[in-house]
C-alpha cells in the first residue's frame, strides 16, 4: 500500500472548492436576478418560484442516488461528469428564451449537482488522511459551503446590475472547466480496499421519490398553504415511500445508505445541527433581502455587497479557528459556542426596524452570525463524514448534503410561510389598504426571525447531547500510516470503520474510546 500524501493534494482542494463554490453559489445566485429574468421572459408570478425550486427539487431529491454512483462508478470520474453535465445545463439557461428552456436547465443543474456535490466532499474525505492537514482542509471547505450562498448574492448582484442577469448561469461555465483541468490533473481515486460496491436500485428509487415529494411539499406550502391538499399529500407520499425506503435498507446487503452509519450519536448529532442550522442561515438570505431591496431601497449590487460581513465572518470561524482548533479540543466545544454565537446574532437581527442603520442593526448581527456559522459547519462536517470506510464515502458525504439541502427547503418554506401570516394580519389589524406596507413587512421578517432563533438554539442543545466525540481520534479518517500498519497486522484502525464478510461484525472506536458493535 503506497501511504506516501499525494504532493498535489493541495491543488486539488483547489478544484474540489471550486467545484462546491459552483453548488452552493447556484443556490442563491439566481435570487437577486429572478425579478429581472421574470420580466425578460414574460414569467408569471405563480410561475417564478420554479425557477429556485426546479434547482432544489432535483438537487435534494437526487443527492443519495448521487452519492451512491460515486461509490460505484468513481468519484473522480463521477466529479468530472458533474462538473460537465452542470456547465453544459447553466449555459443552456443563459441562453433560454422561453420559460420552459430555463426551467428544463435549472432541473438539470439540479441533477448534475446531486453528482458532483457528494463525490467532491467524498474525494476530500479520501485525499487528506492525515487529521490535522484534513482539518485544515474540512475548514477551507466549510467556509466555502457556508459562506459561497452569500457570495452567490453578491455576485449575483454584481451581474445583474453591470452585465446581464443571464451571466449568473453563464458564470458556471469558466467555474466548472477550471474545475475539471483541476480534477484531471490532481485528484485520484482512491479504490475501496477491494469490495465491490453495487447499486441499490429500489432504494434510490424510493429515496429519491421520497425526497422529491417531501422538498416539493415543502415548497409548495410558501403558495398554497400548509394545509393545501397538494402539500400535504405530498409530505404525507414522502414520508410513506422513506418509511418503505428504511424497511428495504434494513434486508438489502448493499444498501444505499446503510443504516448502521446513523446509528453513531455524533454523526447524527452532527448532521441534525447542520440541518436545523441551515434554518437559520436561509432565513437571513431571505428576508434581509427583501429588507434591503424592498424596505432600504438598495440596489442589486449594494445587497450582495451587505452580506460580505457574514463572508469574513464565516472564512475566520472555519478556516482560522476551527480549523486549529478542531484536533485539540474536539467537535462539541467548537459547534455549541457557534450554535450559540449565531443565535444570538438572529437575535440581535430580529431588533431590525424600517428606518434602521445597516452599520448599527445589520452589520454586526451579520459579522457575528457568520462566525458563529464558521465555528460550526467545519467541525460538523468533519464528524458527520469521518470515520467511515471508502465504500461508504460518498453515501455519507451525499446526506450531509441532503441534510443542508432539507433544512434550506423547510426554512424557506416554514419562515416565508410566517412572516407572510404576520404582515398580512399586521396590515388587516392597522388600517388594511392604508396600512404602511414597509412596517406589515418588518414586523412579517422579524417574527420569522425568532423561528431562526428557535431551530439554532435547538442545534446547539442536540450537539452538547449527542456529540461526545475525543479530540483527534473519533472525528477524523484513520492516517495512511494507520491504514498500512492495520493491514499488515491484520487488526482494526481506531476511528476506521473495516471492512468484512457477509454475515460477520465489524467495530468503530466511539468517542469514549469503546468499542461499538456493527454490522456492515
Amino acid at each position: 500500500m503506497d501511504t506516501t500524501p499525494d504532493p498535489r493534494r493541495w491543488w486539488g482542494l483547489a478544484a474540489i472548492g471550486l467545484a462546491q463554490l459552483m453548488v452552493v453559489l447556484d443556490m442563491t445566485i439566481v435570487n437577486i436576478a429572478l425579478p429581472t429574468a421574470q420580466a425578460d421572459l414574460g414569467i408569471s408570478d405563480a410561475d417564478r418560484q420554479w425557477v429556485i425550486t426546479a434547482y432544489t427539487l432535483a438537487f435534494g431529491g437526487l443527492l443519495l442516488l448521487g452519492g451512491r454512483l460515486g461509490d460505484v462508478l468513481g468519484r473522480k470520474r463521477t466529479l468530472i461528469i458533474g462538473l460537465s453535465g452542470f456547465a453544459v445545463a447553466s449555459a443552456l439557461g443563459g441562453l433560454a428564451q422561453n420559460f420552459e428552456i430555463l426551467i428544463t436547465a435549472r432541473a438539470l443543474q439540479g441533477v448534475f449537482a446531486a453528482l458532483l456535490a457528494p463525490a467532491a466532499l467524498s474525494m476530500l474525505n479520501v485525499t487528506f488522511t492525515d487529521a490535522r492537514e484534513r482539518a485544515r482542509a474540512l475548514g477551507v471547505y466549510g467556509a466555502i459551503a457556508g459562506g459561497g450562498a452569500a457570495i452567490g448574492l453578491i455576485l449575483g448582484g454584481a451581474l445583474t446590475q453591470y452585465v446581464d442577469w443571464r451571466w449568473t448561469l453563464m458564470v458556471n461555465v469558466p467555474i466548472a472547466m477550471l474545475a475539471v483541468v483541476g480534477a484531471a490533473l490532481f485528484l485520484r481515486d482512491h479504490g475501496t480496499g477491494g469490495v465491490r460496491v453495487r447499486l441499490d436500485v429500489p432504494g434510490a428509487l424510493l429515496a429519491s421519490g421520497g425526497l422529491l415529494a417531501i422538498v416539493f411539499g415543502l415548497s409548495e406550502a410558501e403558495q398554497d398553504g400548509w394545509t393545501s391538499t397538494i402539500v400535504l399529500g405530498s409530505l404525507a407520499v414522502g414520508v410513506l415511500l422513506m418509511a418503505a425506503f428504511v424497511q428495504v435498507e434494513r434486508r438489502t446487503p448493499h444498501a444505499l445508505l446503510p443504516l448502521h452509519l446513523l446509528r453513531d450519536r455524533n454523526r447524527v448529532g452532527a448532521l441534525t445541527a447542520v440541518g436545523l442550522s441551515q434554518i437559520g442561515m436561509f432565513g437571513v438570505f431571505l428576508f434581509l433581502t427583501y429588507y434591503m431591496q424592498g424596505v432600504q431601497g438598495y440596489s442589486p449590487m449594494a445587497t450582495g455587497l451587505a452580506f460580505l460581513p457574514m463572508v469574513v465572518g464565516m472564512m475566520t470561524g472555519a478556516v482560522v479557528l476551527s480549523a486549529r482548533l478542531l484536533p485539540r479540543v474536539g467537535p462539541r466545544r467548537l459547534m455549541v459556542p457557534g450554535l450559540l454565537t449565531a443565535a444570538a446574532a438572529l437575535t440581535y437581527l430580529t431588533q431590525i426596524e424600517v428606518g434602521s442603520s445597516y452599520w448599527v442593526s445589520v452589520f454586526p448581527g451579520l459579522l457575528f452570525l457568520g462566525l458563529g456559522m464558521g465555528l460550526t459547519f467545519m467541525p460538523s462536517m468533519a464528524t458527520a463524514t469521518g470515520g467511515v470506510r471508502g465504500t461508504d464515502a460518498g453515501v455519507v458525504s451525499a446526506t450531509l448534503n441532503t441534510t443542508q439541502q432539507v433544512g434550506g427547503s423547510i426554512g424557506i418554506a416554514l419562515l416565508n410561510t410566517v412572516a407572510a401570516t404576520v404582515t398580512s394580519t399586521w396590515i388587516a389589524d392597522n388600517g388594511g389598504a392604508a396600512a404602511d406596507v414597509s412596517e406589515a413587512a418588518v414586523q412579517g421578517f422579524t417574527t420569522a426571525m425568532w423561528v431562526s432563533v428557535g431551530a439554532v438554539l435547538l442545534a446547539a442543545v442536540v450537539a452538547a447531547i449527542l456529540v461526545n466525540a475525543r479530540p483527534t481520534d473519533s472525528h477524523r479518517s484513520p492516517t495512511a500510516e494507520e491504514l498500512a500498519e492495520a493491514e499488515a497486522a491484520g487488526a482494526p484502525v481506531p476511528g476506521a470503520v473495516v471492512p468484512v464478510a457477509a454475515g460477520a461484525h465489524s467495530t468503530t472506536t466511539t468517542g469514549g474510546g469503546a468499542p461499538a458493535e456493527r454490522r456492515p
